[in-house]
């Protein structure tokens, strides 16, 4: 029996497989998608792919977004599995977002900053209605933006420098002690987590889960009151040092969204009333879960400046355990999968309690 049940099994998981060949592919009629126009046209679903999965690799990306018909948690779990497959050649440093060849850069804090507000591609200015003539092939030369005469400044100084030379800014300096960053792609989630473990999971967290969680605090399940100090999009370089040459040489560039929050900090007994700051950071243009991320970093840590944790975004164990959407996916989806024993015990419990609930004697009074 059991010898018959597993060949049925493998016949329905092979035609199981062309079946997702076939709803991948759809209309035979219709032109297939190429991994290039993925990557070209469906550029946010690729960024976030790539920010999710870990990997920085536009074409795997959109392969993967190719492979899952569009599902992108199935395709951060491809590329997740396919980066367990390559080897690590060598640590990049940390790379430096002041030196960043920018392609939008917004601060709601300082209307005339230094360097200028720079509006970039946004759908914030847009009307939010369909366009219908996108049903068309649009004209490339028609879209082709005007782009300024001049380039920015490279090192476009942050929007609120002007204050944190006053102290009215928490400063940015290294955790004490720390020799090395935490790998979480190596290493299993650990608690207490350090900051540097704390960001790294909110970057491969669910975007999602982790903007609900920054929507929460802002509506009152938290103390989040802040401002967006300054996002940046752009490229920036990746460099590494090789221990024959030991000097730093770059690699390529990546895009990245950076996010910094600022929070009002009303002091305490040993430190002075300040902003302090959220920090977010993802790969390609993804503001939105940069600016999420940024929220959620400065909630977790409400334990270090010792204000009450009492919601779900200042609570370490709950966000960190829960952000991961390959986790959760994987947990809920497992409920698919055979459950006939567990459901049998079930029933069989059920029906033992109703039995003993109807030979009780408040039953025998109420039925009477």
């Amino acid at each position: 029996m059991a010898y018959v049940a597993v060949k049925g099994g493998e016949q329905a998981i092979l035609n199981s497989h062309r079946l997702i060949a076939e709803d991948r592919r759809g209309d035979p009629e219709v032109p297939e998608l190429t991994v290039s126009q993925i990557a070209e046209q469906l550029g946010l679903a690729v960024d976030r792919v790539m920010c999710e999965g870990s990997v920085y690799d536009r074409e795997l990306a959109a392969l993967a977004l190719k492979q899952a018909q569009g599902d992108a948690v199935e395709a951060i779990f491809l590329l997740r599995a396919f980066r367990t497959t390559l080897p690590r050649f060598a640590v990049s440093n940390a790379i430096e977002t002041d030196r960043m060849a920018i392609q939008r850069r917004i601060s709601a804090t300082f209307k005339d900053v230094p360097g200028g507000q720079v509006l970039g591609s946004t759908y914030e200015y847009t009307h939010r209605l369909l366009d219908f003539d996108l049903l068309d092939n649009a004209d490339a030369e028609v879209t082709r933006a005007e782009l300024a005469a001049t380039p920015l400044d490279a090192n476009c100084p942050r929007a609120f420098d002007s204050i944190s030379d006053e102290g009215l800014i928490e400063a940015e300096v290294p955790a004490p002690g720390k020799a090395s960053v935490f790998d979480l792609t190596r290493e299993p989630l650990a608690l207490p987590a350090g900051r540097d473990q704390r960001l790294q999971n909110l970057a491969r967290g669910d975007e999602g889960f982790v903007v609900g969680l920054a929507y929460s605090a802002l509506r009152g399940y938290g103390a989040a009151h802040p401002y967006v100090g300054e996002t940046r999009v752009g490229d920036v370089a990746i460099e590494v040092v090789p221990e024959e040459l030991g000097f730093p040489v770059s690699i390529g560039d990546i895009t990245v969204t950076e996010c910094q929050m600022l929070d009002l900090f009303a002091g305490s007994d040993d430190e002075p009333a300040r902003f302090t700051r959220g920090y977010g950071l993802s790969f390609g243009k993804s503001e939105r879960k940069a600016m999420g991320m940024a929220i959620v970093d400065r909630s977790l840590r409400s334990r270090e400046y010792g204000e009450d944790v009492k919601y779900p975004a200042q609570d370490e164990e709950f966000v960190l355990s829960h952000t991961d959407n390959l986790e959760a996916a994987g947990f809920v989806s497992h409920l698919t999968l055979p459950h006939y024993v567990d459901f049998q015990g079930d029933l069989q419990f059920i029906r033992q309690l109703r039995e003993e609930q109807v030979g009780s004697p408040s039953t025998k009074e109420a039925a009477e």
